[in-house]
């Protein structure tokens, strides 16, 4: 709980929130709301948010070319099928679907979907008719929607004639969606990488979220190791002409259903990468309230670029349009610091500035005296926030975290391997022999006594100094075979007798087959006179 700071002139007694969310809601209301109002960001720029937008749970959008497996991969993810789910390798889904948790299993239309209050959908409404008919929530009582919810979308497809029948901003309800998601995965086939130009134009429009991006390079499985190795190598080129960061995406390589895996030669490597997935979409609703909190953000620095900043020209670039009913009127300057995040701004020469065409549209039908003059006063709340009411909220966030630590997505494929020998590296690495009754270094020490007693033991042990000369002949770090003493030298001594020798030197086989080591000796690989 914390005190909202507000303006000394109007503050009577600290404000006090009970929640992270309540306090956002309370912020956003109070403190940058009559930013953009005055402004009009919410018709340059995006539509008000509400409270639903603060309350909701953790969604998951789903973004791929046709026949990628986005339906599928929800399938596989919640072990159910779901309402409205159509399957194939022709283009099937041609709807926004949001799949979400609900006591009785049913579709809610999109016209009825947007007047829910306790949807975060209302503001869809502005994406007309020809949207809505294409947008329905599925709701089913399944464990993993009661964390997550997940937005799958119609497949993308290439040629003009495709993208203008579509009846409605396709890239621009993606962004829509963008901005209030907590991850973005897109979707590529391992058979067909062809990026079209209505998946590179989504992709763009996607390009002020990227720290949500996730991409899955799927059906792996069809293909052989060395094709792909080309595959991915080609993915992660185009990928770099198109998302223009140094950064490099990660990419998680797989066959993201339940059937047999066609080519089982990656298996491991599958395996690795979907737990990798799975733990980062089951860590969402645990950072639910920090996404929430960075968005605000950045909503209220693209604010702050609709703020006519008179005093600050250093920093301010000026549009001035003229028409018939204006003499050169300014209506506008937008806060440019290096890399601006405004996105209707081209720079097209060094002292001159062009509207893009969106905003030329919207500016046309506009009157341009209505548009507002500076006010400071709203401008130095909104600073206010993010300089004292946003890093208090920050300390509200850990806290919350750290009482709620076992906050994850269950249920569903997260179950499937999290105990039992199907688990990830279940009975490899360390792990090997973790069910068998015999000490499974037991089957290679008499190569490993061969070596300890040319040692020359004393009393049935050796030195650190012997066993070091032997144990570097590995190539491994020093970090790494101090680990490994540690773990080997059971009764803390400081010798190793003939067992323990044979445990370091099965550690060390354990590493160098790439396998890492255990924090802890487990109980199985304990020498059977040290248990």
């Amino acid at each position: 709980m914390f005190s909202l700071s507000s303006d000394s002139k109007r503050r009577k007694e600290p404000e006090l929130f009970q929640t992270v969310s309540d306090g956002l809601k309370r912020l956003y209301r109070s403190k940058l709301l009559p930013l953009e109002e005055a402004y009009r960001f919410h018709d340059f720029h995006s539509p008000a948010l509400e409270d639903a937008d603060f309350d909701n749970k953790p969604m998951v959008l789903l973004v791929g070319q046709y026949s990628t497996g986005k339906t599928t991969f929800i399938r596989h993810l919640m072990e159910q099928d779901f309402p409205g789910m159509r399957i194939g390798p022709e283009p099937t889904t041609d709807s926004f679907i949001a799949v979400m948790h609900g006591e009785q299993e049913g579709v809610v239309p999109g016209n009825a979907l947007v007047v829910d209050p306790k949807k975060p959908f209302r503001k869809l409404n502005a994406f007309g008719n020809a949207f809505l008919n294409r947008f329905m929530c599925a709701q089913l009582p399944n464990p993993v929607l009661e964390s997550i919810s997940i937005i799958d979308t119609p497949g993308i497809l290439s040629g003009e004639k495709q993208r203008l029948s579509r009846g409605y901003d396709f890239a621009a309800v993606l962004e829509w969606f963008a901005e209030r998601v907590d991850r973005i995965i897109l979707l590529f086939d391992a058979h067909k990488l062809d990026i079209s130009d209505e998946f590179s134009e989504v992709i763009q429009a996607l390009k002020n979220h990227e720290d949500k991006i996730r991409v899955v390079l799927n059906k792996a499985d069809q293909i052989e190791t060395q094709q792909l190795m080309r595959v991915y190598g080609a993915l992660m080129w185009s990928l770099g002409k198109i998302i223009n960061t140094p950064e490099v995406v990660r990419v998680y390589i797989g066959s993201f259903w339940s059937q047999p895996l066609l080519k089982p030669d990656n298996r491991r490597l599958f395996e690795a990468e979907e737990k990798d997935l799975f733990k980062d979409i089951q860590g969402l609703p645990r950072n639910a309230a920090l996404r929430k909190l960075n968005d605000l953000i950045k909503r209220a620095r693209l604010a702050k670029v609709l703020n006519l900043d008179k005093e600050n020209k250093t920093e301010s670039i000026w549009v001035r349009i003229t028409d018939k009913n204006s003499k050169g009127i300014i209506i506008g300057a937008c806060y440019r610091p290096p890399d601006s995040d405004d996105p209707d701004i081209d720079e097209t020469q060094p002292s001159e500035l062009a509207l893009s065409p969106p905003s030329q549209e919207l500016l046309a039908s506009q009157d341009f005296t209505r548009f507002q003059s500076a006010k400071p006063k709203l401008l130095q709340v909104v600073e206010d926030m993010l300089a004292n009411d946003i890093a208090r909220l920050m300390t509200m966030v850990r806290q919350e975290e750290a009482a709620t630590p076992s906050q994850a997505v269950k249920g569903g494929a997260f179950e499937g391997t999290a105990n039992g020998p199907f688990g990830h590296g279940y009975g490899e690495g360390a792990g090997e022999g973790i069910d068998e009754m015999e000490w499974v270094v037991a089957k290679d020490k008499p190569n490993y006594d061969e070596i300890f007693y040319t040692l020359s033991p004393v009393n049935g042990k050796v030195s650190g100094a012997s066993a070091k000369k032997e144990m570097v002949k590995s190539k491994l770090p020093n970090t790494v075979l101090g680990k490994i003493w540690k773990l080997a030298d059971v009764d803390q001594d400081g010798y190793l007798d003939d067992e323990e020798f044979a445990l370091a030197n099965h550690l060390i086989k354990v590493k160098l087959e790439g396998y890492e080591l255990p924090e802890q000796l487990p109980g199985h690989l304990v020498p059977p006179s040290k248990r």
